[in-house]
């Protein structure tokens, strides 16, 4: 098989590899593009899908459960197209996937508001977000398998990192582009060009985004050379589900619930403590979070070659630590307005984000490298998508806490939270950065090979 050759460049690397890798990443910009359109982009305009005279809190729920929906919906995708990129492809299924949420995305951005449709406008758009999320769910779930299963060894940890980066790099994007339509639009009423129809141009763009990402996936990527010469198992989730596999799943869930409860304690809840307890302008708090993204990419890279060279569970066990520790006393000081100063907060936000979301970055390589290449698909998509559904309800953990302590603080709470189920997860498990792919795909096929001739 030439499908993971180690020690290569990416000069030299199997073309094959470098288009699996790429698309991957491609890919994963194009799902964080569109995951993240809700928080961004319709911020300014939920007046838009709901009733006018409908409260703040009642607003703000709305906008929560239509973010929510997705990444409950994305467990169901893995599931789904886990078990398909095990037995039809890896990528066939990432075809059918990206298509689908690039299909829903259009469709919402078709939508009416509540003026012409009532309270099925919102209705109908929660539903395509749910639907969008099992297409999303299936994305990474065949995409990024397929990716490792290209990469050398030695560079794992990198090129994990580098497919994570679409995630800052999708959110700058949505961000600047928001900011642009902001600017040139009026938003503050409710007949404004932005909330009647400007929203919907990001939409079309993420759309657009997943339809000529598809015509490049098919023409570009190849299917999973070690997935094509392996035995391919009939039932993966069922396998998932046992011995082994299920240790390797709780573990792998536990860690993953540390990393999704920390992450959205930066994704969903920054902005509205740089624009509350900070007191940003809107203006203000996307320019931040630009900043503080962009940052993230070269963290992420950092990342990913430290795990390479003192191992995953090393450097996740440190950061889950570190996080619990000194991303809590940042953010505190965040809240506290410690520092005054405009270039004070931008440092305290970008601090808080490298440190916070950097360790995601090893989650395409580490992930994959707890599951055997028979279950590797579904054990990624679900061991990464049913950890975010319990960390998605962050806002009702916060208004739980918010009973006994002030609520701008909550959320100190829950990055300490995040930081220690990190460090308990990585601990619980063994080290990966040396799981050999090739070795394995060989060991299964004779594995199963051994079964049939028991039978």
């Amino acid at each position: 098989m030439t499908a993971v050759s180690d020690g290569q460049s990416w000069k030299t690397m199997n073309p094959r590899a470098k288009h699996a890798i790429r698309g991957a990443f491609l890919a994963y910009f194009v799902d964080m593009f569109d995951i993240y359109l809700p928080i961004v982009v319709l911020a300014p305009v939920l007046t838009y899908f709901v009733a006018p005279d409908l409260g703040a809190t009642a607003t703000a729920i709305v906008g929560a459960s239509i973010f929510a929906v997705t990444l409950i919906g994305r467990p169901l995708g893995a599931g789904i197209f886990g078990h398909f990129a095990d037995t039809i492809g890896r990528k066939r299924t990432a075809m059918i996937s990206i298509t689908g949420f690039g299909v829903a995305t259009l469709l919402m951005a078709l939508l009416p508001g509540y003026q012409q449709w009532g309270i099925a406008a919102v209705i109908l758009f929660i539903a395509l977000r749910f639907v969008d999320g099992i297409f999303l769910g299936g994305e990474y779930t065949a995409a990024n398998p397929l990716a490792m299963e290209y990469s050398p060894k030695e560079k794992r940890g990198l090129y994990s990192a580098v497919i994570n980066c679409a995630f800052p790099l999708a959110y700058a994007s949505i961000a600047l582009i928001t900011l642009l339509l902001l600017f040139l639009m009026p938003s503050e009423k409710l007949d404004a060009p932005y909330v009647q129809w400007g929203w919907r141009i990001p939409f079309f763009i993420g759309a657009a985004l997943a339809f000529a990402f598809a015509i490049y996936y098919y023409h570009a990527v190849s299917e999973s050379e070690l997935w094509q010469g392996s035995e391919h198992t009939e039932a993966p989730i069922k396998q998932l589900f046992r011995g082994e596999n299920l240790r390797s799943f709780l573990q792998v869930f536990v860690l993953m619930s540390g990393l999704c409860l920390a992450l959205q304690t930066v994704a969903a809840i920054l902005p509205g403590v740089l624009g509350g307890p900070v007191g940003f302008s809107s203006t203000n708090v996307t320019v931040t979070l630009v900043v503080a993204y962009l940052v993230l990419i070269p963290a992420n890279i950092v990342a990913g070659l430290i795990s390479q060279r003192i191992g995953r569970r090393t450097f996740l066990i440190a950061m889950g630590a570190i996080i619990a520790i000194v991303a809590t006393l940042l953010y505190y000081l965040l809240i506290s307005n410690a520092s005054e100063s405009y270039f004070g907060v931008v440092l305290l936000t970008v601090a808080i984000v490298a440190l916070v979301d950097s360790p995601f970055a090893l989650t395409p390589a580490y992930i994959n490298e707890r599951f055997h290449i028979g279950v590797r698909a579904s054990g990624y998509g679900l061991g990464y998508s049913l950890a975010v559904i319990l960390p998605s309800f962050y806002a009702f953990y916060q208004a739980g806490l918010a009973t006994f302590m002030p609520f701008e603080y909550t959320v100190l709470v829950l990055v300490v939270v995040g930081g220690l189920l990190i460090a308990i997860g990585a601990a619980w498990g063994p080290e990966t950065k040396d799981v050999d792919f090739s070795a394995d795909a060989k060991a299964t096929t004779e594995e199963r090979a051994h079964e049939d001739e028991s039978l």
